[in-house]
């Protein structure tokens, strides 16, 4: 086989992999899913007041908006 027709079967098997990973979720397993714990984020103020002092703390700028002065007053 040629080079492009190894990397065609390839990545057609690899698109067949990926589209066979996908499955309906029953509505009896949408309750379990929608809890907070299986959040990417479960508590999210909390992640807020971290991401604010550190901020305040490092003075450096992250993804978030600016930060403060660096002495650790807010």
């Amino acid at each position: 086989m040629k080079k492009t027709e190894c990397r065609a079967v390839a990545l057609l098997i690899m698109l067949s992999a990926c589209a066979s990973a996908c499955s309906p979720v029953a509505p009896w397993q949408r309750g379990i899913l929608a809890k907070s714990s299986m959040a990417l984020e479960p508590n999210p103020m909390q992640s807020s007041l971290r991401e604010h002092t550190h901020g305040s703390r490092e003075a450096a700028s992250g993804s978030s908006s600016a930060s403060g002065g660096g002495c650790g007053c807010y």
